[in-house]
């Protein structure tokens, strides 16, 4: 159950990221709701989570998968294209990611 918890985290960490840029610094009212309530469940279930998975290894993952996440939002929406080097940075991330719940024995299961 506390990866669906991150899951959810992950998700509404990223709507709630994608849409600050729809805020327009928050003069926006239905994005602005948006950006608040996202980033509110998303706190609150990445709280959940960390009563099993390690902290390190819940923000890895949550910060892992929002970049890309965020980043294939921002190609969607905004038509922000990363380029060569961004994804081969996202990719690395991923990698650590993977190593982190692969290998390490720090990462709670």
């Amino acid at each position: 159950m506390s990866y669906l918890y991150l899951a959810i985290a992950i998700v509404a960490e990223v709507i709630a990221t994608t849409a600050l840029k729809a805020t327009a610094s928050f003069t926006k009212p239905l994005p602005s709701l948006l950006v608040v309530v996202g980033y509110s469940s998303a706190f609150y279930f990445l709280s959940l989570c960390l009563r099993t998975i390690s902290v390190g290894t819940a923000y890895a993952i949550w910060s892992g998968l929002g970049i890309v996440l965020v980043t294939v939002a921002a190609a969607v929406f905004y038509k922000q294209m990363p380029d060569a080097w961004a994804i081969a940075g996202m990719a690395l991330i991923v990698a650590g990611v993977l190593v982190l719940n692969l290998l390490s024995r720090s990462a709670v299961h």
